[in-house]
């Protein structure tokens, strides 16, 4: 092997899965968006529907913990996906 930064593949394996749950997401959405639905409220529809399944699945509290560190990484910008480097 090449070392710790080779993936294993459990690794790829789950990072095919998050892109392939992420473009239905963003099918969906676009498809909203073309019925006319504005995307604020696609944005708090899903943010909602997201947050409630993870409550259920790992408690609020954990959920929470989760929240409170999000505006870090959004000041960080981990969320931007149109940045302009110069």
């Amino acid at each position: 092997m090449y070392g710790s930064s080779t993936q294993s593949s459990e690794e790829r394996k789950f990072g095919e899965r998050k892109t392939e749950a992420l473009r239905y997401i963003l099918d969906a959405w676009e498809e909203a968006v073309y019925d006319g639905i504005e995307p604020d409220l696609l944005a708090r529809a899903a943010m909602f529907a997201a947050l409630s399944d993870m409550v259920a699945t790992y408690g609020e509290e954990s959920v929470a913990t989760l929240a409170d560190g999000l505006a870090e990484r959004i000041r960080h910008g981990e969320f931007t996906v149109n940045r302009v480097t110069q």
